[in-house]
């Protein structure tokens, strides 16, 4: 069973080899910009521009490119100002959905949200009536292939300060509180593991989805991604694997 992780990692693999690169590079400039300016410039003292920077070299963004935005977030450069905020929403299939922007004007944002949850079966919700869902958490993976010994990695990951290892996944999921994510990751990165750290929200329950309301939430969320504002959709559905990646081979 998938959810919002798998529907995630296929939606930016394929931002990072089709036409929707430079819509890529916009909102990881933006990303960018705004965690060095909430937790300065050096990655090594902050995870979320770590993060930023990992998905930025991913995608094959220039250096100088990287370079120009944590300057612009850290005040060595002018730049436009975009705030962070938060919208509540419900998607089809009774769905819950928190979105995560990064906008230079609200109300814009906002309406542009409403339109697309409205054409695509959806609505905001008011706020808080979400929100409760969702926990902040560092988020780690690591390949399934890489790890020889299960045992012996969940004991590293654990005594680093790991709160929950999904071990059944491929990658590996490592759910660790936000405070503890560079701890962690480091602890795994200096036993050879090749992880990837990032800080997200994970829902406290799930709402499985099949059919075809399964995929009226797959284009509803994909649609919401693809605003320009939008840095990440989180949702709180499970869809069985075959089923969410045959919908995302047709829809993507």
């Amino acid at each position: 069973m998938s959810g919002h992780n798998k529907w995630a990692n296929i939606k930016h693999r394929k931002a990072a080899q089709d036409a929707k690169r430079s819509q890529l590079f916009t909102k990881l400039i933006r990303e960018l910009t705004v965690a060095a300016r909430e937790g300065g410039g050096d990655p090594n003292s902050n995870p979320r521009l770590r993060s930023a920077i990992e998905r930025a070299r991913e995608a094959n963004m220039p250096k100088e490119t990287i370079e120009k935005a944590i300057k612009r977030g850290t005040g060595e450069l002018e730049g436009v100002q975009y705030t962070e905020v938060m919208y509540e929403a419900f998607a089809p299939g009774g769905v819950a959905v928190l979105i995560r922007a990064l906008t230079d004007n609200k109300n814009r944002t906002a309406q542009e949200l409403r339109h697309v949850l409205s054409k695509n079966g959806g609505n905001m919700a008011e706020s808080g009536s979400v929100g409760w869902i969702f926990e902040r958490k560092g988020l780690i993976t690591v390949p399934a292939g890489q790890i020889a010994d299960m045992d012996e990695f969940m004991m590293l990951a654990i005594d680093a300060g790991a709160e929950d290892i999904k071990e059944q996944e491929d990658p590996v999921q490592v759910i660790v509180a936000p405070e503890d994510l560079t701890k962690v990751r480091d602890a795994l990165t200096e036993a050879g593991y090749d992880v990837k750290a990032s800080l997200t929200y994970l829902p406290k329950n799930t709402v499985k989805v099949t059919g075809q309301d399964a995929e009226k939430l797959l284009r509803c969320l994909n649609a919401l991604e693809d605003l320009d504002d939008v840095q990440e959709v989180y949702a709180n559905f499970e869809i069985e694997d075959s089923e969410l990646e045959a919908i995302m081979e047709r829809i993507a």
